[in-house]
């Protein structure tokens, strides 16, 4: 039986087993994330009743409490709590956790709460991570219900009105992620990303929701359940991802986790390639750190629905060393004599890349139709800047995943993971 399977192995044609895995493979799942996200849209988004009833809450609504980490965020947390404050739901409060901050932000969070009942302030004297501050936080809240967003994020006003809509809806929703809009777009890269986050990033969310599971929440806002939270021991402080890492513990609790499009909150994303660099390694090194942790409780059959978003995560791992593999052997080409079977020629696009970025393209228009209704008027001027997107952000992901799995692999385990100031691009251009 051995002989025979190494006989098999040898018969493969495998340059063209992986150039026919590199081609496929995302156009598969670029119709995957079309269907699963036209099916959220029709379902759940056409047609919906838009206008936010607060009178339905009455004096009965629970209190909300909106918990903000923050790390060095003295040029913009004044802003951020701002709109926090201006939330129009009828009962919460704010907590903000000041984590060790070296610069003012600690003295501009007293101020504020001094002038505001609404705002709690919690210091840290050295920098504990943002897992500890979240769960600092949400230990100090009297809420039942939280609402997290990060230090540099503006809540819309109605956002928490939309994700309580879904907490309150059944016993066992333990999380709705909301929906991040980008505002600084000044730049290739800002113009780029706002299409990224729709045709990517918020199609996927609708797709995953339609079969099933959500691979993560959204980091910068996301509203909890505190029974979800306490039944899972809250975040995790040694998980360089606390996003991805509570999303994961949740749901393989039989949590459920769902999308809210309408829980709008505006961000700031990086404009540099330094900066996204560091953003998307630290993303790819996250998922790696719970497929590590958890990988082998999913083979459990009680955990089938979570089967779904595994298989495409460890999948797409393959898919790019895959091709790192076919890029290696293009450069090695001309200095290397290979056999016929394994040489590459070309990495231009022929038949198939056009094909491929036609789909590409078609997958960017869906989810920007989608996407129109959250965003300001002209929204569709973004979709001559998706062109790029397969050239930079397929490269990125691929050096970033071919990185992040010896990262995470060999990373310290059990190190608490610690604040990094983000690069927020060029913030002048959110008013474009």
């Amino acid at each position: 039986m051995i002989d025979a399977l190494v006989a098999w192995i040898l018969t493969i044609d495998w340059r063209d087993t992986m150039f026919g895995f590199a081609f496929y493979y995302p156009i598969f799942m670029a119709w995957m994330w079309i269907i699963g996200g036209l099916w959220f849209y029709l379902r759940r988004e056409r047609g919906k009743d838009t206008t936010p009833r607060l009178e339905e809450l009455g004096a009965n609504a629970p209190p909300v409490s909106i918990v903000i980490p923050c790390h060095d965020e003295a040029a913009q947390v004044e802003q951020t709590i701002a709109y926090a404050l201006a939330t129009r739901y009828p009962h919460f409060d704010v907590i903000a956790v000041n984590d060790g901050s070296q610069d003012d932000t600690g003295a501009i969070l007293d101020r504020l709460a001094a002038d505001n009942e609404r705002l709690r302030v919690i210091h840290f004297a050295a920098n504990q991570g943002k897992a500890v501050a979240l769960r600092a936080g949400t230990l100090a809240a009297r809420s039942d219900y939280l609402v997290t967003i990060d230090g540099d994020a503006l809540l819309h006003p109605y956002a928490v009105y939309w994700m309580m809509r879904h907490l309150t809806g059944g016993p066992r929703v333990g999380a709705v992620t909301g929906n991040p809009r980008i505002l600084n777009r000044s730049t290739l890269l800002g113009k780029i990303q706002v299409g990224e986050f729709s045709s990517i990033i918020g199609l996927i969310k609708r797709a995953q929701r339609t079969y099933g599971r959500i691979f993560t929440v959204s980091g910068v806002v996301t509203g909890f359940n505190r029974a979800a939270l306490d039944s899972v021991g809250y975040w995790h402080a040694d998980m360089v991802t606390e996003d991805i890492d509570i999303s994961w513990r949740l749901q393989m609790d039989h949590w459920d986790i769902r999308f809210e499009p309408e829980a709008l909150c505006y961000i700031y994303m990086p404009e540099t390639l330094k900066g996204l660099w560091q953003q998307r390694l630290r993303w790819a090194q996250g998922g790696v750190e719970v497929m590590m942790r958890y990988g082998r409780s999913l083979f459990a059959w009680r955990q089938r629905r979570f089967w779904g978003v595994a298989i495409e995560y460890f999948t797409s791992l393959i898919w790019a060393y895959v091709m790192l593999a076919i890029a290696v052997l293009f450069c090695l080409g001309p200095f290397v004599s290979l056999p016929q079977e394994w040489q590459v020629h070309t990495l231009l696009p022929q038949w198939n890349g056009l094909l491929l970025g036609a789909t590409c393209l078609l997958q960017f228009l869906v989810s920007l139709v989608i996407d129109q209704r959250y965003e300001r008027t002209g929204f569709l001027r973004h979709y001559f800047w998706v062109i790029w997107y397969p050239l930079l952000y397929w490269t990125l992901s691929t050096l970033t995943a071919v990185v992040a799995v010896p990262k995470g692999l060999c990373g310290a385990r059990c190190q608490r993971a610690r604040w990094r100031s983000p690069d927020r691009g060029i913030q002048a251009g959110r008013e474009e």
